[in-house]
């Protein structure tokens, strides 16, 4: 939702309007831009929630909520409503994503006390496991080559006494500068300044502006970090991670490693950064004007025997431009003209080809282990037929075209899993908030979870906004586990965004708990009945 797409996501946490009551998830603006939140099971949406909906909107509610005042008029201490019983279905491990400053700049644990307490809890509910990043920034910070693990090691010793399985993000992306990033993390203070006299290393954009969160992938075989290439520096960092904790590993502590390929960790372009005035619903920007990736475009373009395509399109107007409003990205635009499949073509390559680098190097350095890799949700545009913002990102994916399956086949390739962070969102919530995007994140969703599967490979996924209610939590259970699929496919696992002190909350807390049930495959006490005082705070 990155936007953390999308996305992606890190997000702003939702506020809380009563201390013990759950919060309606109100929070709605993630990295793609602002849009609806998780909603309940298709075909099961309760009245009530019709009812808050219209009150919201300012509509008459007499003569269409009679049922629901009913309801509400009633002594019982619970509201009626249609909800799936997922008792005895797959289990589905729940991991839950800890702070992304849990590990300060100097490698030391953060309130420790205060996290082993929280660790606890989470533990008490039977979660699975909880995720951590690694920062590159924070572990190989001064000096190349001499890594800082110490800080790490004291978390990884608390969540193993405790019982808990660990899921290991190697970030190779700054932190800071989304939404809800509430520490800022850069690159390696080296890196940096090979940067300010070689900028080149960082994405550039067609007016020349740099992007720091993430090297480029055109140094990828390139020895200009310190005589090492950037493939190098990667296998070196995980290398030297498996090493110093290989006793987790051996202990099946440490249960999977999700490699960063770029900007939030995601495998794409970073092509719609808020710090360049990027806002959702633009189009973005490609990301290849960068010395290497243009010598590697005009190469390509020389060996396709046009030297003069060697060029980036010169009609995609800016960041917050509309498909309709460029002459590449409209119906019948330049993107399916000879030169623009040329361009297209060897642009998701660069991607793809990248993504298999590094996995190959993440094989190499935790071999026999689980890796996986993430991939944003960038919906909008989606029912265009270019899908603009997916090209921007490196995604080929117009609607003559299938751009995820060439994806899939790569991560087969290497037997990693797929975390894809956009399976929540509802088509109809998109168009009634953002009608002019054009969005479906419904389709996107079918249309990469399919591939994956077909693939076969596992499937993973997170929740792109802090989600705290039984709404919430219906839509990720549907998601996580379809109904009537033929073949019993399911997500291989699912991660909680994000261990905060509103999770915690009374009320909350027991929403979860409840959710973390269901997602196991147990049965629940409650099905179909909706605390009477939660529903009342949601008509607020």
């Amino acid at each position: 939702m990155s936007i953390s797409s999308i996305h992606t996501v890190v997000c702003r946490p939702v506020s809380v309007k009563k201390l013990g009551a759950p919060a309606r998830l109100s929070a709605r603006r993630s990295r793609v831009g602002e849009w609806r939140g998780a909603s309940t099971l298709s075909g099961a949406r309760p009245l009530v929630f019709a009812f808050a909906k219209a009150k919201q909107k300012g509509e008459s509610v007499e003569d269409r909520a009679s049922p629901i005042e009913d309801q509400l008029a009633d002594d019982e201490p619970f509201v009626h409503f249609d909800e799936r019983d997922f008792a005895g279905t797959a289990s589905v491990p729940v991991y839950v994503m800890l702070p992304l400053g849990v590990i300060d700049m100097n490698s030391e644990v953060v309130e420790p006390e205060v996290l082993l307490d929280q660790l606890r809890t989470l533990k008490s509910v039977n979660v699975d496991g909880v995720m951590v990043d690694c920062w590159w920034g924070i572990v190989e910070s001064h000096t190349p080559q001499v890594y800082n693990w110490s800080g790490y090691k004291k978390l990884f010793d608390m969540i193993r006494h405790l019982g808990l399985k660990l899921q290991v993000v190697l970030s190779f992306h700054e932190c800071g500068g989304n939404v809800g990033d509430d520490v800022h993390i850069q690159l390696p203070e080296w890196v940096r300044e090979i940067g300010q006299t070689n900028p080149d290393i960082y994405f550039t954009d067609r007016t020349g502006l740099r992007n720091s969160e993430c090297l480029t992938w055109g140094i990828d075989k390139q020895r200009v970090l310190r005589g090492r290439t950037a493939l190098e520096v990667y296998f070196d960092y995980m290398r030297s991670f498996r090493v110093e904790f290989d006793e987790f590993f051996e202990d099946k502590i440490i249960t999977e490693i999700e490699v960063g390929l770029g900007p939030c960790g995601e495998l794409r372009y970073p092509s719609y950064p808020a710090q360049h005035g990027w806002k959702y619903p633009g189009i973005g920007e490609f990301q290849c004007y960068d010395k290497y990736l243009m010598k590697s475009l005009k190469e390509a373009a020389e060996v396709r025997g046009h030297s003069f395509w060697g060029r980036g399109p010169d009609n995609t107007e800016s960041y917050n431009s509309t498909p309709h409003g460029t002459g590449f990205f409209r119906d019948g635009g330049d993107y399916d003209s000879y030169y623009g499949r040329f361009f297209l073509n060897w642009y998701s390559r660069v991607l793809i080809d990248h993504g298999d680098r590094v996995l190959s190097m993440a094989n190499l350095a935790f071999e026999g282990n689980s890796i996986a890799a993430k991939l944003s949700g960038i919906h909008w545009w989606y029912k265009t037929a270019s899908h603009a913002a997916e090209l921007t990102a490196g995604f080929y994916n117009p609607s003559n075209r299938d751009g995820y399956g060439p994806i899939a086949a790569m991560l087969k390739k290497h037997d990693a899993a797929l975390n894809f962070t956009c399976v929540e969102l509802r088509t109809l919530d998109q168009h009634e908030d953002f009608p002019e995007a054009l969005a479906d994140p419904e389709g996107l969703v079918w249309q990469v979870l399919n591939a994956a599967w077909d693939a076969n490979i596992p499937v993973a996924s997170e929740n792109a906004l802090p989600c705290y209610d039984r709404e919430g939590y219906n839509k990720i259970l549907e998601n996580a586990k379809p109904l009537n699929d033929p073949d019993g496919r399911h997500l291989s696992c699912f991660t909680y965004l994000r261990l905060n002190t509103t999770l915690l909350e009374s009320q909350n807390f027991v929403e979860f708990e409840r959710f973390v049930k269901r997602m196991h495959g147990e049965a629940v006490s409650d099905l179909g009945l909706l605390p009477r005082t939660t529903q009342e705070n949601k008509l607020e």
